[in-house]
């Protein structure tokens, strides 16, 4: 299903996720059941409105936490040039985990109340990156970048299996309107949404509202 994940060839081998794994990351704008695969994050939870700037704190923490794990791995790599393995890889895109206080698995996204969401955001981290790799690279960034938010960070694995997913374009406060479309492609495919929580997929950040793009998905059987 997927493509393959370690590109071939020269001493300048770099692993980039939006050509190795599309699969994972090509969303379209129409509702897909897609099989997850196990994923190895750094992660940190949080709660409130992700508007406020204990969210944007914690995405910074996450953020430094990830290019001292890619900075970390490049320089050992970089020391054996000559070998046939990945010398250096791009960061993967911010994601989050979202669930909101009290809310049941068919209502999850119907009545917002920022303030209520619960959240663990996250940066996946590639396979040959190990837990030792990544408590290496949190010293190191404790000592040139201090941040106490470090201390809540982990590194874990999610399983996802079986998904519903779309790309949402636009307005994080539209999502709305991609889950009525991914609710009603699940009940006319005999599929049980199985969680009260969603996953989201940030491609893009940089830009206008009317122009974000992110994957959406949640869990179903």
């Amino acid at each position: 299903m997927f493509d393959t994940l370690f590109p071939i060839g020269g001493a300048d081998m770099k692993f980039e996720w939006r050509k190795h794994e599309r699969a994972l990351y090509g969303a379209k704008g129409m509702p897909a059941l897609v099989d997850i695969p196990k994923q190895n994050f750094i992660m940190i939870k949080g709660s409130g409105n992700p508007n406020d700037t204990d969210f944007s704190d914690r995405v910074s923490a996450l953020y430094s936490l990830a290019y001292a794990v890619k900075m970390g791995y490049k320089s050992t790599a970089t020391k054996n040039i000559l070998s046939n393995e990945i010398h250096d890889f791009t960061v993967y895109p911010l994601e989050g985990i979202w669930k909101l206080k009290n809310a049941d698995t068919k209502s999850a996204t119907s009545k917002l109340i920022k303030e209520n969401l619960e959240y663990t955001i996250m940066i996946r981290q590639p396979d040959f990156i190990t837990a030792e790799m990544v408590s290496a690279a949190l010293e190191r960034v404790k000592t040139k970048k201090p941040n106490q938010l470090y201390e809540k960070i982990v590194f874990d694995t999610i399983h996802d299996g079986k998904c519903v997913e779309i790309l949402h374009v636009g307005s994080y406060d539209t999502e709305p309107s991609s889950f009525n479309q991914m609710d009603k492609f699940a009940e006319e495919n005999s599929l049980q949404r199985i969680s009260d929580c969603h996953r989201e997929i940030y491609l893009t950040n940089r830009t206008k509202p009317d122009r974000l793009k992110t994957i959406l998905r949640y869990r179903v059987n």
